[in-house]
């Protein structure tokens, strides 16, 4: 790379993926090309060596005895559960169908947690069937549970999601402070707790301030703070809590510009807290819960380039894949702003850029945009273009039924 070159601002976030010899972008060592050519395209290759690295990152800075559990909302892919669940605690569930992908997995009983508005009545009976811990998030909720739990011959478990007076700042979404469809306000959690059905064992604590945040900093700040609020909250108990779940938030950088995620400050956060709930709380089991970060930065969205145009002095690569199949690269999933996932050509990612083109879907919308003038290595029919920090929040989170398109295929590499 020449001095030049390597003064320019960067044309995308940094990486994990590697390349082989010849160039090509290659995921848990195997070609771009040759995934394409194995499984088709659309599709979604998740690296495992990349997987299992940062989940061990993440244990290197966990203080003895705190838990890492994996919320499944982020990739459900079967594989990926498969392989997380010999590498994390527990899974966080948001729906019935989570519920079965995780025991599935092999994970059961107060290794589930399972939050999120609006839970069905079937989804509470699944989860008292098979023991997971509920994080109810209202009055009604926890009524209904305890309605339930009094009908069959199980207890049921249930922890009550916090809706903190307090929110993660410089957060991609905020999921605590203010108003909101989550959890319980922390000021009516009290009164909640005095009246504990006789029907529920209280399990503890669950709260969820935000996420995709880069600052360690103001992580280690809302996980002490989310603890000061539980362990506050836990004067209120029936008995003492078995689990403060404190959530996550770590993010990942997807933008050019975007700096990886400090975990210095947030390890010191960690013992901290570890520290005082041996003193404080003795047999409460403290975890984190994390999705994106430990799976996002492994996994590439491959498309193939269908034809080439040019309109008005734009260039454009129309692909098989589009927003149908990554919504979030579209910027359409919670973006204020569009900007670009790092955007390559498989088959030289490291090439200099020779022009500018927007990378197109098969839609016929206008929002069905992977890349909008982004600078590429010429690119022809037949080429691939990969989409990168696609391993969280892609098909799953997608719209796959619009235009009757066919569904990007996922493969765990």
């Amino acid at each position: 790379m020449t001095d030049a070159a390597a003064s320019e601002q960067p044309r995308h976030a940094p990486t994990l993926l590697a390349v082989d010899a010849a160039g090509m972008l290659c995921i848990g060592g195997v070609p771009a090309s040759l995934l394409a050519e194995r499984h088709g395209t659309p599709l979604y290759a998740i690296d495992a060596a990349l997987v299992r690295t940062r989940v061990a990152e993440v244990r290197a800075i966990l203080p003895a005895g705190m838990r890492l559990h994996y919320a499944v909302k982020a990739n459900p892919l079967p594989e990926l559960l498969s392989l997380l669940a010999k590498l994390v605690d527990g899974f966080d569930i948001a729906s019935l169908g989570e519920l079965q992908a995780a025991v599935a997995a092999g994970k059961t009983g107060r290794d589930l947690g399972f939050a999120g508005p609006a839970k069905r009545d079937v989804e509470l009976q699944a989860a008292l069937d098979c023991g997971a811990v509920v994080n109810v998030e209202s009055a009604g909720e926890l009524a209904r549970l305890s309605a339930l739990a009094a009908t069959g011959a199980q207890r049921g478990h249930a922890a009550i999601r916090v809706n903190p007076d307090f929110e993660l700042r410089h957060s991609g979404m905020r999921m605590g402070g203010g108003a909101q469809a989550f959890g319980i306000d922390a000021e009516h959690v009290p009164s909640i707790l005095k009246s504990w059905p006789d029907t529920i064992d209280f399990e503890g604590f669950h709260v969820y301030a935000g996420s995709q945040n880069l600052s360690g900093t103001q992580i280690a700040a809302a996980l002490h703070k989310t603890y000061e609020l539980c362990r506050d909250l836990a004067h209120h108990a029936p008995c003492p809590p078995a689990l403060i779940n404190l959530g996550g938030g770590f993010g990942i950088p997807y933008f050019a510009g975007d700096t990886r995620l400090d975990l210095a400050p947030i390890r010191t956060a960690l013992h901290d807290i570890a520290a005082s709930a041996r003193q404080h709380l003795p047999g409460t089991t403290v975890l984190l819960e994390l999705g994106r970060y430990l799976v996002g930065e492994a996994g590439v969205f491959l498309t193939r380039v269908i034809d080439r145009k040019t309109s008005r002095g734009e260039t454009f690569l129309l692909c098989d894949g589009g927003m149908h199949n990554h919504l979030a690269a579209s910027g359409n999933f919670g973006q204020v702003l569009r900007r670009d996932y790092p955007v390559w050509l498989a088959r030289d990612p490291h090439a200099p850029a020779i022009e500018t083109v927007n990378v197109c879907g098969p839609l016929c919308t206008p929002l069905d945009v992977l890349g909008r003038q982004v600078a590429l290595p010429r690119a022809e029919v037949g080429d691939l273009i990969a989409i990168g920090q696609s391993g969280a929040y892609g098909a799953s989170a997608s719209p796959s039924a619009f235009l009757s398109h066919p569904q990007a295929g996922q493969v765990l590499v």
